[in-house]
């Protein structure tokens, strides 16, 4: 396949963009650099667009791969034609690939090929025909103790089995019942019987009817889950008397005799036992893969704005885990994150120490010269944020609430067991928490995306699709922001374009025998870095304290001897050409073009040079919570608060108004404009200002409202997420046929 034409064409680039992007990627390059540093030869497809040429590129590889082993096995079989090897090779896509081998593929004896065993085809073939014959007398001359056909009729059965399975093997006729099951299918839910109290977090879902083309992804996903527990019963097909009309359509002759009976016989057991059950399998598939890549999306999208969270920045940072029968976890870290102290303090019931407590961090925040306080969001998080803002410290210190899931499990892996072998899992935490107000993507790398409370069904969804977008959203944070290589960890330094675990783990050892790096060429030395790794990794990792200015920038060291050019001729150097915007503003990017530089190229170095190695995440603001509201039973309708965005889902967003328990924005309140998806109006972590809708405080459920003004149209019912609501299932819409038959019902004919 011409894998350049076919992509182009899908994602609406040139070929030659496509063609220069798999050569780079068959290369070794990875999706960040190829999107950063090499955009003339791509035409500057940005990482996106490079990310899709990669994925498409694979699914057509996999495709060619079974199209050979489907050649193979059917060239063994002595049954190769050339028009059956045009159309294997013309299959664009995987299931009509299948569709066309499924004739020729091995299975296991069926009801067909038993009736062939017992010589029925011929009859069969006639039937086919759909001629007006004496079917009495032909199928009686298949009659055959020996071989277990005792009767015309059963004769006839037998051919009428050979009929349904080369039913079942059409081609076309899969391929439009395939079109039907996605565009006039239904799902259909209903609770097993005995079990409505057990599932009773599926009761919307009891008896719950709708389009397969429209189902929205977490439906789908929470129909199939509940299906998986036992305690829904789910089908997803058309109505059957439209699967049929359309298989007569296709297969019956505009007659009528017994044979077009014998064959319409065979489309109804060819539907229900054989094309049916496959037909729901493939779409099932279809709109498990489709939830999934909707879900997957939420979550990756979500997963990247957490990463790309403001941060601190270097400052002594005291960290608290808060609870109150062990009392709060406090850690003392340095600058750049480094473990200074551990103590443990009681400021709430049941083991009160309220003075000895504020000694202790007033001590603590003299003696390490604290700037800011950052406490987990868990339990007891209101009550010490409460007990810290009161102890009169100086206005100067941020004190601040930090999300702090997964902070549980990072203290308990091994990645925490190697940093801090002699600390409890709660010290480990707690420092887990104050290094996530330090720099958020440099801290939750360690910690498996799936833990960090952003998904939606991440549970239910094809695990190795979603591991790789995770990965990838890593990867493109991680390379966004640039790496430290002097302070970075091994499991940031992992996610850099052209790393990896083993050299990640090379450039720490080597840092910590010989000391911080001096300069970028000084990476060649790690043992397995050579020049290809170099190339891929150096643009995107920073050392600030080297000698060349540029090693602290984004500027790619194949590059700098472009930049000391620009500077010569300026009659300035390197160093006052980034601090002098006279100086650049000078230059004429034209002078520098060539064929392997462009103006993307020459852009990008001019807007790096203005602000080298500049972190692209916004500047850390303090956020607080309404002090008057602590919990849930705190909560009033029509209340205003501040919030902070936690999840983003398909159907609305989650909001920490600093009870313990999010609320859910649902999409219908998040704006006073219709909003499709909620990417459009909020990202995570972004201060919100809510108003409370609903408060239900036996089920820990809290309706919010992103609307100016929430209530203006409070005679209709608040729209509230599918999974909470009791509300009728959709019906389809009876068919012009069935409305006939209910008005002929109600008025006698």
């Amino acid at each position: 396949m011409n894998y350049d034409v076919k992509i182009s064409s899908e994602l609406q680039v040139k070929p030659a963009q496509v063609k220069a992007t798999i050569e780079l990627l068959d290369g070794g390059a990875t999706v960040p650099f190829i999107s950063r540093y090499r955009k003339e030869v791509t035409g500057s497809l940005d990482e996106v667009q490079v990310a899709a040429v990669r994925d498409r590129l694979q699914q057509l590889r996999d495709l060619d791969k079974r199209k050979e082993a489907v050649i193979k096995s059917i060239e063994e079989q002595g049954k190769m034609t050339d028009a059956l090897l045009q159309s294997i090779a013309t299959a664009e896509t995987m299931a009509k690939l299948e569709d066309i081998y499924l004739p020729y593929k091995p299975k296991r004896r069926t009801k067909a090929t038993i009736a062939k065993e017992k010589g029925l085809e011929p009859l069969a073939t006639q039937i086919f025909k759909q001629e007006s014959v004496d079917l009495e007398r032909l199928a009686a001359d298949y009659i055959n103790e020996a071989l277990e056909v005792k009767s015309s009729e059963d004769a006839l059965q037998g051919a009428r089995d050979i009929l349904a399975e080369w039913i079942n093997e059409n081609p076309e006729l899969r391929e439009k019942m395939r079109k039907l099951f996605v565009d006039q299918g239904t799902f259909t839910s209903r609770v097993i019987p005995g079990k409505e109290q057990e599932a009773a977090k599926y009761k919307d879902y009891f008896d719950w009817s709708e389009p397969i083309k429209t189902a929205p992804s977490h439906r789908v996903l929470a129909m199939r889950r509940g299906e998986k527990e036992l305690f829904l019963m789910l089908d997803s097909c058309p109505e059957e008397s439209d699967a049929l009309a359309l298989m007569e359509r296709e297969i019956l002759e505009n007659a009528s005799n017994s044979s077009v009976e014998q064959v319409r016989l065979a489309i109804k057991d060819a539907y229900k036992r054989l094309l049916k059950p496959s037909m729901e399998t493939e779409v099932r598939l279809l709109t498990k893969k489709k939830a999934d890549e909707e879900a997957i999306r939420v979550f990756a999208e979500n997963l990247r704005q957490l990463l790309l969270g403001a941060p601190l920045g270097e400052k002594a940072v005291m960290a608290i885990d808060p609870g109150f029968r062990t009392g709060c976890k406090l850690v003392c870290l340095g600058p750049q994150g480094q473990f200074l102290h551990y103590e443990a303090i009681y400021p709430h019931e049941p083991q009160r120490r309220s003075a000895e407590s504020a000694m202790t961090v007033k001590g603590l925040v003299e003696r390490f010269s604290i700037q800011a306080i950052a406490i987990g969001n868990g339990t007891a998080g209101r009550e010490t944020e409460a007990f810290v803002k009161n102890l009169g410290l100086p206005k100067s210190i941020i004190v601040t609430m930090v999300n702090e899931a997964g902070a549980s499990i990072y203290s308990a892996s091994d990645v925490a067991r190697e940093e801090f072998p002699d600390l409890d899992l709660t010290v480990r935490g707690a420092v887990s928490i104050g290094r996530r107000l330090m720099d958020p993507l440099a801290e939750l790398v360690k910690i498996d995306p799936k833990s960090i409370g952003v998904g939606q069904y991440q549970h239910d969804v094809d695990q190795s699709a979603l591991k790789n977008a995770l990965d990838d959203t890593v990867m493109s944070a991680v390379n966004g922001v640039g790496v430290e290589v002097n302070t970075a960890s091994k499991q940031l330094l992992t996610y850099v374009s052209g790393l990896g675990p083993v050299l990640a783990q090379n450039i720490v050892d080597y840092r910590n025998e010989h000391g911080p790096f001096s300069s970028r060429s000084q990476l060649l030395k790690v043992p397995r870095l050579g020049e290809k790794a170099f190339e891929q990794a150096a643009g995107f990792l920073r050392i600030r304290s080297a000698k060349h200015p540029l090693d602290g920038s984004g500027v790619h060291p194949e590059r700098y001897e472009l930049v000391e050019q620009m500077a010569k001729d300026l009659g300035a150097t390197v160093l006052e050409l980034i601090q002098s915007e006279e100086l650049r503003k000078r230059i004429n990017l034209k002078n520098y073009a060539s064929a392997r530089v462009g103006m993307p190229t020459l852009e990008d170095i001019l807007a790096e040079l203005s602000k080298p190695g500049r972190d692209p995440r916004e500047s850390f603001e303090v956020f607080q919570f309404e002090e008057s509201v602590n919990s849930i039973s705190d909560l009033k309708t029509g209340m205003k608060l501040p919030g902070v965005v936690t999840n983003i889902t398909a159907f609305g967003a989650f909001v920490d108004v600093g009870v313990h328990q999010d609320g859910l924005v649902h999409l219908s309140h998040l704006a006073d404009r219709f909003v499709k998806d909620p990417n459009e109006v909020v990202q995570v972590n972004q201060k919100v200002q809510v108003t409370v809708m609903e408060v239900d405080v036996a089920r820990k459920r809290i309706g919010l409202s992103m609307k100016s003004d929430p209530f203006a149209e409070r005679g209709k019912k608040m729209a509230k997420p599918v999974e909470n609501r009791s509300a009728k299932p959709n019906q389809k819409e009876p068919s012009m046929a069935e409305k006939l038959a209910m008005l002929k019902g109600k008025f006698g004919g």
